[in-house]
């Protein structure tokens, strides 16, 4: 059955959005100012990347960051018209306990989306709604075309930049809010964007 087939309901609240049962073709959906937004498949490299990211950072939460941990498609309610957004990244990294029937990633300290070109405008305007959220010290867009990302930092005024940091090839995400250098090549290895 495809999407276009399928009756959304036409708006919606979190409390709604968490009881929904679905639209029953398994398309994830995450709850944009009440109203549902279908995500799109990842690509193969996407993928790839989001799995090197996984496995760099929980290596390094659990020899350094012990009481931290990485959670795939998180649940984030941003502040603004909280009651009728809930965003969906593809990591977040919170030192806050999971607790049983927690839907929502509490105290996220760092965000990171992978960019498709299909998802660039979703993704962008899902960094601004992370931005809203006290905890979060940084978030990460990483590129799913080419070998690039874009860092932004919460300064210690509690303000974020006007633009994020730029890291091409040969560059090093500097993951302050977590303690992690990383090489960018290594988010990369497995993939046609490889360096060789």
């Amino acid at each position: 059955m495809s999407t276009a087939a399928v009756k959304l309901p036409p708006m919606m609240t979190v409390a709604d959005f968490l009881d929904w049962p679905g639209d029953g073709t398994g398309t994830r959906y995450e709850l944009v100012d009440g109203v549902l937004r279908a995500q799109d498949p990842a690509s193969d490299t996407h993928g790839t990347i989001h799995a090197k990211l996984t496995t760099r950072i929980t290596n390094h939460l659990e020899t350094k960051r012990p009481g931290c941990r990485l959670v795939v498609a998180p649940g984030i309610q941003p502040r603004v018209r909280a009651n009728w957004n809930y965003r969906i990244p593809e990591m977040a990294v919170t030192c806050s306990p999971n607790l049983a029937g927690v839907h929502m990633t509490p105290d996220p300290v760092l965000l990171i989306e992978i960019l498709s070109p299909t998802n660039a405008a979703d993704t962008y305007e899902n960094v601004r709604a992370y931005a809203t959220l006290p905890s979060v010290q940084q978030i990460l867009v990483v590129q799913s075309t080419r070998v690039g990302a874009e860092l932004l930092t919460r300064g210690a005024d509690g303000a974020w930049p006007a633009n994020a940091d730029m890291i091409e090839a040969g560059g090093v995400l500097r993951l302050a809010s977590i303690g992690l250098d990383l090489p960018l090549a290594e988010v990369y290895v497995g993939t046609h964007l490889a360096q060789p």
